[in-house]
């Protein structure tokens, strides 16, 4: 109980402070998304080259590490696609969207602060080596699997719809933190020279923002998406996120690649997370499934309370 407690309960609380808020409406919609372009468009960003220019890159991108993580998320894809498809009878492009909530995990607005406080500071350098690949993989991999089922009869390849979608992923703002913090890694290498110290201190005082407002915001954000049918999907989709993800991951990590008990927290941690609100931005994007990505990630948020702290449990 004390690690739901002191670990869990003081993360979920912020969301349920800014869910509060927005629903009784003392923060408007405008308010709401305000917040969240601060965080997300220039915030986290910042965390993220800080935290990836600070990284031993040789000590951080373990192999085992990386695949326990990314082919749990791969296997839930596939899987929440096939059943998508097969089971609950959707479109292509429906059981892509939906298998796409299964494969995006909030591996940092929820990942971040929930391992720190369960382990330290110290314990997050593989969550953030996870993470610099998280959104630019991913976001390829689903649009890879939709424009390839929407082609699909028409001989085409991949169409200019979704090459500029490819490119436009490496234009969002939290990429391009990523690669600012590996621009600095290389700017130390190459020069042997630091940034200046007062840069770094600005660094840090965004930094500190980014996490509290993102996860404030991110409650206002969740008052919107209001469950309302395709219960098995939904179920389907929390499963998937809250059980398998993190289960394999668990299984690889620790009895094939017998990871390190950091990078063991940091690869299942990451996993157990619900879906982003990233996931309900894909099926907005190409206008399918919006119902189920926005219900999914409200309710797996919600039910990932419980199985966070059981993961926790788990862990060494």
């Amino acid at each position: 109980m004390s690690g739901l407690i002191d670990v869990i309960l003081p993360v979920f609380l912020v969301i349920g402070f800014g869910y509060v808020v927005a629903w009784r409406g003392l923060f408007s919609d405008a308010a709401v998304d305000g917040l969240m372009r601060f965080a997300q468009n220039f915030a986290v960003p910042v965390l993220l080259a800080r935290s990836i220019a600070k990284l031993d890159l040789g000590a951080s991108y373990d192999a085992g590490l990386m695949i326990s993580f990314y082919a749990g998320a791969l296997i839930s894809f596939a899987i929440g696609i096939t059943a998508a498809r097969f089971l609950l009878g959707r479109t292509g492009p429906e059981a892509v969207a939906i298998g796409f909530c299964c494969l995006f995990s909030n591996s940092l607005l929820l990942g971040v602060p929930i391992t720190e406080r369960a382990y330290g500071h110290d314990a997050l350098a593989g969550n953030f080596a996870i993470i610099s690949i998280h959104s630019p993989l991913l976001y390829t991999i689903g649009i890879v699997a939709m424009e390839a089922v929407r082609s699909h009869g028409t001989g085409a390849g991949l169409s200019r719809v979704g090459l500029n979608a490819l490119i436009g992923v490496l234009r969002t703002p939290l990429v391009i933190g990523i690669l600012c913090g590996f621009a600095i890694q290389a700017l130390r290498a190459v020069t042997g020279h630091d940034l200046p110290e007062p840069v770094w201190a600005a660094m840090n005082m965004m930094a500190g923002a980014a996490l509290p407002a993102a996860l404030f915001g991110l409650g206002g954000v969740l008052f919107r998406y209001r469950p309302e049918g395709d219960s098995r999907a939904i179920a389907m989709v929390t499963a998937l996120s809250l059980i398998v993800h993190p289960g394999v991951a668990w299984l690889l990590g620790h009895w094939v690649f017998d990871l390190s008990t950091p990078a063991l927290r940091s690869a299942v941690m990451t996993a157990s997370m619900a879906p982003g609100v990233n996931a309900y931005l894909f099926a907005n994007m190409y206008g399918v499934g919006r119902r189920v990505a926005a219900s999914s990630v409200l309710i797996a948020t919600a039910g990932s309370i419980l199985t966070i702290w059981m993961w926790l449990a788990i862990l060494p």
